[in-house]
């Protein structure tokens, strides 16, 4: 079996490769790469990877990387997922997420592929939920409040319409948020310990900047997330889509507590009005017993522990 992972330079991609070389060594993996893309997150494992050149707003390319490997899974994860930035830059952000996912698309369509297809969502796609609408299911109304979550939407429904009108095998994952070691320092959890991690090698002044410490978020070690991501490409419906999660929020301020109880340097809290965003969603808070039934997955990985190695991950390279 040959698996695909676009995006696996990146901080799921990666562990995703890790956890199927590990658990299924019969498994080739395959992953597509730009000219830019950074080697630090998959370079323990360039010599048991196949890489191939090849940009998802390229239709070109695509098509030449997939005529070439044959996937029987694509694991298709790579995103501008980063929602402060698709503020910045909007267009940007649906040129990759859901042009990309198009090309992919037609690709797999004008090659006569027959994989099968995850398509990594985001929680963020439910956007303004409503108090009687927390635990979220996957029929929630989604009410997107950024341009990231609408080209989440977008990738979302594309996935259906493909499956619906060409018969895609198609199954969408709605991820709620992840954390863990290699997570990109822009992202809440590892933007602080990687404050805190400089404070504690006196590499800055002993000042740790926020934005919002009210929002409440659910959190799942990413190494749980990957392991969910392969299940439901083995376990899932076509056409379905799943919530992955805890069903556990923790607000930006709990999540800062439980940082600095793991060090032992004296932070002083300072607000940040340039982390502050345009519209915030409040609370993110999963039910995902419908994935939980059909695949029997359950998150291992405690939070706390996420945090730990998350810390240790930044120890290390600063």
């Amino acid at each position: 079996m040959r698996a695909l992972i676009t995006g696996i330079t990146g901080f799921a991609g990666s562990h995703l490769a890790d956890y199927i070389l590990e658990t299924h060594p019969e498994v080739e993996v395959y992953g597509l790469v730009r000219w830019r893309s950074r080697m630090e997150n998959i370079r323990h494992i360039l010599d048991r990877v196949h890489l191939q050149e090849a940009d998802l707003k390229d239709m070109v390319s695509m098509k030449k990387a997939l005529a070439e490997i044959e996937p029987d899974r694509i694991f298709h994860l790579a995103a501008q997922s980063f929602v402060p930035t698709s503020w910045r830059c909007p267009g940007e952000t649906f040129a990759t997420n859901s042009i990309g996912q198009v090309n992919l698309f037609e690709a797999v369509l004008d090659l006569g592929l027959t994989p099968r297809i995850q398509i990594a969502g985001s929680s963020e796609e439910y956007g303004l939920v409503h108090p009687d609408e927390v635990p979220m299911k996957e029929t929630n109304p989604l009410r997107p409040l950024s341009p990231y979550a609408v080209s989440k939407v977008a990738q979302d429904l594309l996935g259906y319409q493909y499956f619906m009108s060409y018969g895609l095998h198609v199954v969408r994952t709605r991820g709620f948020n992840h954390t863990g070691p290699r997570r990109g320092e822009v992202f809440i959890c590892s933007n602080f310990a990687h404050q805190i991690v400089e404070i504690e090698k006196k590499l800055r002044d002993p000042v740790l900047f926020v934005g919002n410490l009210e929002a409440k978020r659910d959190f799942t070690d990413v190494r749980d997330v990957v392991r969910a991501y392969w299940l439901s490409l083995e376990k899932g419906e076509a056409g379905e889509v799943y919530n992955i999660g805890t069903g556990v929020a923790y607000s930006a301020q709990e999540i800062l507590d439980k940082l600095l109880a793991l060090t032992e340097a004296d932070v002083r809290i300072e607000v940040d009005p340039l982390r502050l965003r345009p519209s915030d969603v409040m609370i993110l808070l999963s039910d995902c017993s419908k994935f939980r039934t059909i695949s029997g997955w359950e998150p291992r990985i405690p939070f706390e522990q996420s945090l730990q190695d998350l810390l240790e991950y930044w120890r290390e390279r600063l």
